[in-house]
């Protein structure tokens, strides 16, 4: 029995343990290397809204930061970002349409020296690693207190009736339809003059309900409720419908600009509880619910298509009372359309947590996310947590779960073809460094050409298999890739693949050398 039969045993064994003992229907599981899974979105929430360190930075300052930020999470085996781009209708980019924020340089509209973009920065930074920046927007939020100080050139000085006042902070009011054009428009800005691979929003539609205090938004429903065939007692079903036109125009306006950018949702944890819902089809939980509560019909917008993956925050812990991580995590994986699904983990809690051998909930909660065929990848809350190792979070995933590189999963709905297969693979040497180096059919504004390749080594006599993340030396955007010196007597198999902005993965061109 070879070594790679005893570990796909050793799998095998360990998962049907963990089935008998957490209580996953097998249906809803392949057999597969859940220990290394090849394809895995592996995501880390990169905040900035009450972040003080950036203001407190100079511009070289911040971009040392973000080049130490960026080689600690890609060596914990992160591979895509999502940076909090517009905390409060404000910009950690250059825009005509938004102030600077206030978290950026302290001052709301006032530039970073030199004009520093940090948002271009991060793209180019993220691209140079192979790792993807999603752009993390926040739609309706304005601010924080009614006293916080807007810039000069704000929307809110010149348009003032295109917002309310809840619970001391202000918003806008998503019932206008002049504010979802205005969500768009800044969408659109972003992907056309960045090269971000997704825009993302978080949780904060409608704003978390405050007990006793109603959201005022009587003058836009009076306004547009009748007009879109809402009658005066469907103030609910009219809210989810303006969150439903903003999601669905947002996508629009990605398929006419640029059509690969993706866009994501990183939703409330809870759908709807199960007392909510008439045919019981919630969850079988008791809090906040995205439907009832925020207006945010989630399981729609998966459905139509409307959005390209589903990244629910299920942050609470394993056996909470209220909502528990195993029945969320269950419930979402069998309510996604066999869309992509990411799991949004807290990372505070899940390693605060305890089981009863005295080990935090990351095993526990590594193996679920992994164990359902409709659940394809994590992402962590906050990026802040991985940088300082909290509780060796970092060492456990460097160890074990990021052990080795991981393919994000491919957006097949997107686009369902793999690109051509590099050409003319072979070695080179110069006085320094022996390489491998390729041709490839690669336009940076095509996707459906390469965009990064794959690097397998196979020692000598051993299968070639391209399934096997062990087997996966490195990723990269360059056409070339340094080879290590074994002594000069070792000989393995190399394998290049090409893949596109989808994902998609060519075939192999193989090279066999001697290290």
């Amino acid at each position: 029995m070879n070594k790679n039969t005893i570990s796909l045993l050793t799998v095998i064994i360990a998962f049907l343990l963990f089935l008998s003992s957490c209580g996953v229907q097998k249906q809803r599981v392949t057999f597969v290397d859940i220990t290394h899974p090849k394809r895995e979105f592996r995501g880390a929430w990169l905040s900035t809204a009450w972040q003080t360190r950036y203001k407190n930075m100079t511009v070289q300052q911040m971009k040392t930061y973000f080049v130490r930020t960026l080689d600690q999470l890609q060596a914990s085996g992160i591979n895509a970002v999502i940076f909090q781009a517009r905390p409060y209708a404000d910009a950690f980019y250059k825009s005509d349409l938004e102030p600077w924020s206030a978290f950026l340089t302290g001052v709301q509209g006032v530039a970073p020296e030199g004009g520093f973009d940090p948002l271009a920065f991060l793209v180019e930074e993220c691209h140079k690693r192979n790792m993807e920046l999603h752009a993390w927007l926040n739609p309706y939020r304005v601010s924080a207190s009614t006293n916080d100080t807007f810039a000069r050139n704000h929307i809110y000085h010149r348009e003032p009736e295109r917002f309310v006042t809840y619970g001391g902070k202000i918003y806008f009011d998503p019932g206008i339809p002049k504010n979802r054009q205005f969500i768009c428009d800044i969408v659109k800005d972003i992907v056309m003059r960045y090269d971000v691979d997704a825009i993302h929003m978080d949780d904060y539609f409608y704003p978390y309900p405050i007990a006793g205090e109603a959201f005022p938004d009587d003058r836009s429903f009076n306004q547009y409720a009748s007009q879109q065939g809402f009658a005066k007692n469907q103030l609910g079903d009219w809210r989810r419908n303006n969150v439903n036109m903003l999601i669905k125009e947002i996508k629009h306006t990605l398929q006419t600009s640029k059509p690969w950018v993706r866009f994501g949702i990183s939703p409330f944890g809870i759908y709807r509880n199960k007392k909510s819902t008439p045919d019981g089809s919630g969850s079988n939980t008791n809090g906040l619910q995205n439907y009832d509560d925020l207006y945010a019909d989630v399981k729609l917008w998966v459905k139509n298509g409307w959005i390209d993956y589903n990244m629910p925050q299920i942050y609470w812990e394993i056996g909470h009372n209220l909502a528990d991580y195993k029945t969320l995590i269950n419930w979402w994986a069998n309510n996604n359309y066999s869309e992509h699904l990411y799991i949004g983990q807290d990372v505070k809690r899940t390693m605060d947590a305890q089981q009863p051998s005295g080990d935090s909930q990351l095993k526990e909660k590594m193996i679920l996310s992994r164990s359902f065929t409709s659940i394809h990848g994590n992402c962590f809350w906050p990026a802040y947590e991985l940088l300082d190792n909290y509780k060796g979070i970092v060492n456990e995933l460097r160890t074990n779960y990021h052990k080795y590189p991981a393919l994000i999963p491919a957006y097949k709905h997107m686009h369902n073809k793999s690109p051509k297969k590099v050409k003319n693979l072979k070695e080179v040497y110069t006085e320094t460094t022996h390489s491998l180096t390729w041709e490839s059919n690669s336009e940076k504004y095509d996707p459906e050409s390469a965009q990064y390749y794959v690097i397998y080594r196979f020692p000598k006599g051993e299968k070639e298999n391209l399934e096997n993340a062990r087997y996966i030396v490195a990723t990269t955007k360059d056409k070339s890739y340094i080879l290590p010196y074994e002594g000069g007597k070792k000989e393995y198999k190399y394998v290049v693949t090409a893949v596109d902005g989808f994902h998609n993965e060519s075939k192999g061109k193989s090279k066999t050398v001697k290290l």
